[in-house]
């Protein structure tokens, strides 16, 4: 069998010394189908290993319930079959850019301590997943050369003993390839985020000679890796589209390279965020700063863009790495694309229309119910209470809604309410009935105020005076196929709109929502993720397994103002 060790200040393979060149691309974030060809990519630009997260909450959805898990071991072999090694980072936090930085919204307990109370259910995740990741190490004839302890948890804590038990629990299930702690180049985080005897690592976008120096003044004897060497960034949306100058990008690769590290490049191709599993960050102070859900895409601009062709960066990238690799393989053509097209939808139904055939069952509470305590990850809740009267109008307010919501008086739409903005004020006589339909965003996916609650978590106020007692109803965005459509299409808002595409043959697509504002998409059943007008992001990647020659269905939620057609465009728009 094969060993992958660290001996003197550098790492070996089979006794060889070796540099790792790795790039991090998220099985999580391509569809299996496009899998080989990413990976095909990443090793004709010339690395050697691949890196990839797992998020514990796509794999636990509910506490005890495991999902998807084996994909983790497909992707593995279908990196081995590319000849790539790899690096596998199981949390249980993320960060990642993805909801709640990969923890279950469900979660309970201090997260990121030694609690007991949340061991428990990171032991119970850790026994599930990392069979997946055991049986394939280089040891026992597969490719996994090394294993996270966590991620960034300088960035977060101090409790030394969480990390401990962390890595005593990988090794205890089997993981005998190096472990590792991945922080920024600071003191402050190498000094909360390591483990004496599991190799440090470091994550930075440049300046490496200072990041370096740093780490080997808290870590002499270890070998040099940049965990995450960030050639882009993400986006928000509201906010402008990131990118970054390839040639500059190129240059802090060739300075890591020259200074003998082994790199990660993060990300390699970074893919989508399917569904509703975008994060979200606050910006400036972490605790205090404004929040900004994350765009559907993750795009990140990589080397190799969501749809996985080349750009611009991936071939500097790949002439700085063929310094450093042998023999690279020949780069593969990029995937094909749909010709463009416009069509409209042929059928509608109101949301509310829909909420017998779709929504869980209504619950009665005091105090208006959180999303978690619904059982729902993200999606919408419709919450109904009473106003008393008679009496005189009074404002009513929202104290503390996460994260946008629609308000109804009477049955009638009145505003629409929105996390950190100024509200409009509404005044409403009693007796009324006044309605909110709460839609949830990402989580914040990094620092202080992770795991927070989705819904009316400050109640609503009549004046001063709580409104309490009434109704919640929960509605899940996942299965839409019980939506009772109609013929007619209506120009309303807070409705579900039907659209058939033709495709002589599948292929990538991207699609464009001119005149619509913010909803959902599903394409054939499975939901793509959000879009909404306010940008950056004008496209919606449709990946070519997802759809079938001959008809397609395509559904929307609108939430704000409908549109009337839709657009397949032959190349993306991320603003």
């Amino acid at each position: 069998m094969r060993n992958f060790t660290i001996e003197a200040g550098a790492f070996r393979l089979d006794g060889e010394e070796f540099r790792v060149l790795s790039g991090a691309l998220h099985y999580f974030r391509v569809h299996p189908g496009q899998w080989r060809h990413r990976l095909a990519m990443l090793r004709a630009m010339g690395l050697n290993t691949v890196e990839t997260y797992v998020p514990w909450n796509l794999h636990e959805p509910r506490p005890g319930v495991f999902d998807r898990v084996a994909e983790l071991g497909a992707f593995l072999d279908a990196a081995a079959e590319r000849d790539l090694l790899a690096i596998v980072r199981p949390g249980p936090y993320i960060c990642a850019e993805w909801d709640n930085g990969g923890l279950p919204a469900w979660i309970t307990g201090r997260i990121r301590t030694s609690d007991p109370e949340y061991l428990a259910h990171v032991d119970r995740y850790l026994d599930r997943i990392i069979p997946e990741v055991a049986g394939r190490q280089v040891t026992r004839g597969g490719n996994v050369i090394m294993v996270q302890v966590e991620n960034e948890y300088g960035s977060y804590g101090t409790d030394r003993a969480y990390l401990r038990h962390l890595a005593d629990g990988l090794a205890a299930r089997g993981v005998e390839v190096p472990l590792f702690t991945s922080d920024g180049p600071s003191d402050l985080f190498l000094t909360g985020g390591t483990l004496p005897g599991v190799l440090a690592t470091v994550n930075f976008g440049s300046d490496p000679e200072k990041a370096f120096a740093t780490l080997r003044a808290h870590r002499p004897g270890d070998p040099l890796f940049c965990m995450e060497l960030w050639g882009g960034w993400f986006d928000h949306w509201g906010q402008q589209h990131v990118v970054r100058d390839a040639e500059d990008a190129a240059d802090v690769l060739e300075r890591v390279l020259a200074a003998g590290a082994s790199v990660n490049l993060y990300m390699a191709h970074g893919g989508s965020n399917p569904g509703t599993w975008a994060g979200a960050n606050l910006t400036g102070e972490m605790a205090s700063g404004e929040w900004r859900p994350i765009v559907t895409s993750y795009d990140y601009d990589a080397p190799i863009d969501e749809r996985g062709a080349a750009t611009d960066k991936y071939w500097r990238y790949r002439e700085v790495l063929s310094r450093y690799a042998k023999d690279l393989p020949d780069v593969p053509p990029p995937p094909a694309t749909l010709p463009p097209a416009t069509f409209a939808p042929t059928a509608s139904a109101r949301l509310r229309d829909a909420l017998e055939a779709i929504a869980l069952p209504e619950v009665t509470a005091p105090v208006p119910p959180s999303f978690e305590e619904l059982g729902l990850n993200h999606g919408l809740v419709l919450y109904r209470m009473d106003v008393p009267g008679p009496r005189e109008p009074h404002p009513l307010t929202v104290p503390d809604l996460r994260d946008r919501a629609h308000l109804f008086v009477d049955g009638e739409f009145v505003a629409v309410l929105e996390r950190d903005q100024p509200a409009p004020e509404v005044r409403v006589p009693g007796p009324a009935t006044v309605e909110l339909l709460v839609e949830s965003m990402g989580r914040p996916n990094y620092g202080p105020l992770m795991g927070e609650r989705k819904g009316l978590l400050g109640g609503v106020l009549h004046q001063h005076q709580y409104l309490h007692g009434g109704t919640a109803t929960p509605i899940p965005l996942g299965d839409v196929s019980a939506v009772p459509f109609r013929s007619e299409v209506i120009g309303e808002a807070r409705s579900f709109f039907r659209c058939e595409l033709d495709v002589a043959e599948p292929a990538d697509a991207f699609l464009a929502l001119p005149g619509w504002s913010k909803g959902y998409v599903w394409v054939n059943g499975v939901l793509l993720g959000r879009y909404w007008d306010k940008g950056p992001q004008r496209t919606l990647y449709v990946p070519a397994p997802l759809l079938r020659a001959g008809q397609n269905e395509i559904v929307l939620l609108e939430l704000d103002r409908p549109g009337t057609a839709l657009e397949i465009r032959e190349e993306a728009d991320l603003g």
